[in-house]
């Protein structure tokens, strides 16, 4: 959870000395904690002073009658907001899930990174194939074999390319002779 430094000589510090620290850090903590408490007890007791006065239950039957309509009725009111506030809520909260998951979809799932391992290709090609599957290919002469091929083939092309030129030297000499 904490991972403390010593700043002075960059190392790292003792556990005991940590584990005082964290203590500290958690007593501090908690004593914030206790200060917020009180703080929400006191400042809803002020709310509910300035918004909500103290009935006045002197006077006769009729007048009490009233007084509870009254209350009543602000209840109802207070409720309808609730309600109206809870759906509000719900529909953020779907909201906020449905582009949490948009978010996953876009950015996709981290592949995590391949390892090189030496295999020869025999073993590739069983792992690839099955072990139903057995090949024995010499792969480096086929591929010693594509290379003298590869090599052959550019010599004929540039044998080509110049008899092309060639022929055509020839046809323009055809046409402007004429």
């Amino acid at each position: 959870m904490f991972n403390f430094v010593c700043v002075s000589h960059r190392k790292k510090m003792t556990s005991s000395r940590r584990h005082h620290l964290k203590s500290l850090v958690l007593s501090v903590a908690a004593t914030w904690l206790e200060k917020e408490k009180k703080e929400l007890v006191v400042a809803k007791e002020a709310y509910m002073a300035e918004h909500c006065p103290a009935p006045n239950l002197s006077g006769d039957q009729a007048t009490l009658m009233e007084t509870c309509k009254k209350i009543h009725a602000l209840i109802d009111k207070v409720d309808e907001e609730r309600y109206d506030l809870e759906a509000k809520v719900g529909k953020a909260d779907k909201e906020i899930e449905e582009l949490k998951i948009k978010v996953v979809d876009l950015a996709g799932v981290k592949k995590p990174a391949l390892k090189k391992v030496r295999m020869s290709a025999d073993a590739m090609l069983k792992a690839l194939l099955g072990s139903k599957h057995t090949v024995n290919l010499d792969l480096r002469a086929n591929l010693k074999q594509v290379k003298k091929e590869v090599k052959e083939e550019p010599t004929e092309a540039v044998g080509d390319w110049r008899k092309n030129i060639e022929d055509k030297a020839d046809r323009k000499k055809m046409f402007e002779s004429a």
